[in-house]
């Protein structure tokens, strides 16, 4: 029932207003992973704003097993790109830490797509650009994503769809197929995304959009990471003095 050539014309006007209301003339810089989120939201603003007005950003740290994969999208698409490797950030960070503090492995996994984040601002902010946040609808429903990382942004256009219906835009787009279909890996612990959550994006993709899912094992997985999760996608709890604002 996904209408993917609909829903893709549908995001590139909306790309194309949220520029025009949001930074018109400015660009949309876009944190590439070689992954299939980040090379189809690259292609998306491609088609939406012309590949003039496209910045990659590629952001190993240190050494990237598949770098080859995101220079690929680049180079597809044509457009300007930047190569910021952030492992001295990171290490700047981790052994500037006090030493009585007890480094978490949680803490270890979180600080690199935290700096990747201040790495898209810092190109941002230095180029009249517009950052693209590249997480999408299955990652976030069961919070695979970093708070104040890679889920944030000034626009999103992923965010209401699943990894299977990305995929059929991505498709359409004409990313190269090597990317759409390359299996995730969740670039923390090396692990693919989907040994790390328990099920397929498939499961997960259905269960989302229809309630349905065979095996209960999972579903209790599935409900039980969405429960936790569900403060990454709302905005930090401030307190209300009551005192009433003038403007």
């Amino acid at each position: 029932m996904f209408n993917a050539e609909k829903v893709k014309n549908e995001c590139v006007a909306w790309i194309r207003n949220f520029f025009e209301e949001n930074g018109k003339g400015c660009n949309a810089v876009v944190g590439i992973s070689g992954g299939k989120d980040s090379s189809i939201a690259a292609a998306l603003c491609v088609e939406a704003l012309g590949k003039d007005r496209v910045i990659g950003v590629l952001m190993p740290q240190g050494e990237q097993h598949d770098i080859d994969k995101a220079f690929m999208l680049v180079n597809h698409l044509g457009i300007k790109h930047y190569v910021v490797n952030i492992k001295d950030a990171v290490d700047g960070i981790i052994n500037n830490l006090p030493s009585d503090i007890e480094i978490t492995a949680q803490t270890l996994q979180n600080i690199p797509p935290r700096i990747r984040m201040s790495t898209l601002y810092a190109v941002s902010q230095s180029c009249n650009g517009r950052v693209c946040n590249t997480c999408n609808l299955s990652e976030d429903w069961v919070g695979y994503s970093t708070r104040y990382g890679d889920s944030v942004g000034d626009f999103s256009p992923l965010s209401k769809l699943t990894v299977q219906e990305i995929k059929q835009i991505g498709y359409l787009l004409g990313v190269p197929k090597e990317l759409v279909d390359k299996t995730p890996i969740d670039g923390l612990c090396g692990k693919s995304d989907e040994e790390n959550l328990g099920f397929t994006y498939a499961e997960l993709d259905k269960y989302i959009r229809t309630g349905e899912i065979d095996d209960p094992v999972k579903k209790e997985m599935i409900d039980r990471k969405h429960r936790m999760n569900l403060f990454k996608l709302e905005l930090m709890p401030v307190f209300d003095s009551g005192i009433p604002e003038k403007a």
